[in-house]
């Protein structure tokens, strides 16, 4: 990048990783200089819970607002219905309205660890773009909307190329999800004066269609800008952990295994992601950052502890942090870590050890466990488990039992009640 920014919120982006592309990163810099700015993230409410693949773009918010300027979450309970094609094998499932309104209700709750909402000039502000989605009369849209979109365009862009290039199956109901988000920022300008739409880098595409959209329409020059994707440094997509998505809903995945997630950063990771998901400062950053052999784990610590108490309160971290010593450095077995609590009707008939750990969220199957504890890779209280037949009942249960998988994962049995 030979620009260099001068408003705070571009400077942050840049210096902190957070930018990929941008529209016109000099238009936007002035206008960023001249006061706040209006800007909005959108969400389809795909499943009950925000996941880790979100919470860059929560961050850039986060620092959007604390640089003075107004963030707009836009949740997507019209855009849902339709589903984002982009950069996917098939089509999504359709959801119910029900679905769609339980799920933007479960994840409005994530937006408020990051954000403040209000009536001020920088609070933020929650919209759903099924307010002005549901009611469009077909007919008018078409005419009054549809006509800015070339078919040949919307075919070159490369989250529909390349699903077509596959010979997959893209339905006309996906090939129109890149017009309604395109008409979603058309009417955060009408109706809030939103200047920029951000995304990932993947939501390229449909931001440009956005941006030239309101300009055809109503004459206002509005900007795009787009974050990384973000892969770690052995290659796997961010968000994704062994046991599955990394959610951020403490329902969905108890505090302690997101704390865990972070504390196994990789060495080469550890900086990018203490400045890409925490508020630490910069000089911090690069001091945690050049430790060395053992010393990394401080930093992995403060990484985990940054992160978690930003989603979860510093409480649970606090409490993670506690677990894992316990179960690391002492041996034991810390209350906070994953439990499966076996009712006293199980405990007479027994459980086998395999259906423990796939319980317990440590193996994915049957077959999954047993081939673990076949491997070597499985402990039960510090122990090679050796047997995945052999029955756990209450005798075994007299004190809480700890699964082991790996060197990393954990979890706890106990007896209900």
């Amino acid at each position: 990048m030979t620009y260099r920014p001068k408003s705070d919120f571009l400077n942050v982006m840049r210096e902190r990783g957070y930018l990929a592309d941008c529209t016109d990163l000099q238009g936007l810099d002035a206008v960023l200089m001249a006061g706040p700015v209006p800007a909005y993230i959108g969400y389809d409410a795909t499943a009950a819970s925000l996941h880790v693949g979100h919470l860059l773009n929560i961050m850039v918010l986060r620092w959007l607002q604390r640089t003075g300027h107004r963030p707009i979450t836009l949740m997507g309970g019209g855009t849902t219905k339709v589903g984002d094609p982009s950069f996917r094998s098939e089509e999504r499932p359709l959801l119910s309205p029900a679905q769609i309104d339980a799920n933007i209700a479960a994840m409005q709750r994530v937006f408020g660890r990051y954000l403040t909402y209000g009536d001020g000039p920088t609070d933020a502000i929650m919209l759903n773009n099924a307010d002005w989605l549901d009611g469009l009369n077909y007919l008018d849209f078409l005419r009054d909307i549809g006509r800015h979109f070339s078919v040949n365009r919307m075919l070159s862009f490369e989250s529909v190329k390349s699903r077509l290039d596959r010979e997959q199956s893209l339905s006309f109901l996906e090939f129109n999800y890149m017009i309604l988000q395109a008409y979603d920022f058309l009417e955060l300008y009408r109706r809030h004066g939103c200047r920029l739409q951000m995304g990932g880098s993947d939501q390229w595409g449909n931001i440009v269609n956005g941006v030239d959209l309101t300009r055809r329409v109503l004459d206002a020059e509005v900007f795009g800008l787009t974050t990384p994707l973000l892969t770690t440094s052995d290659g796997r997509k961010m968000g994704k952990s062994a046991a599955g998505a990394v959610w951020l809903s403490a329902e969905m995945l108890r505090p302690y295994e997101f704390w865990q997630f972070w504390r196994n950063t990789t060495d080469a990771d550890t900086g990018r992601f203490l400045r890409l998901y925490t508020d630490l400062p910069l000089d911090e950053i690069a001091r945690l950052e050049a430790l060395g052999g053992a010393e990394i784990n401080q930093a992995k610590v403060t990484l985990a502890n940054a992160v978690t108490g930003l989603l979860h309160g510093p409480e649970a971290a606090a409490a993670a942090e506690a677990t894992a010593r316990a179960v690391f450095e002492a041996g034991g077995i810390g209350e906070d870590l994953p439990t499966v609590a076996l009712t006293a009707e199980e405990a007479a008939a027994g459980v086998s050890l395999a259906q423990l750990f796939v319980r317990a969220g440590l193996a994915k199957s049957g077959k999954d466990a047993r081939r673990l504890i076949d491997e070597g890779g499985a402990r039960v209280n510090d122990e090679p488990a050796a047997d995945p037949g052999r029955m756990i009942g209450a005798a075994d249960l007299a004190e809480p039992m700890k699964l082991t998988a790996g060197r990393k994962r954990h979890a706890r049995v106990v007896l209900a009640g």
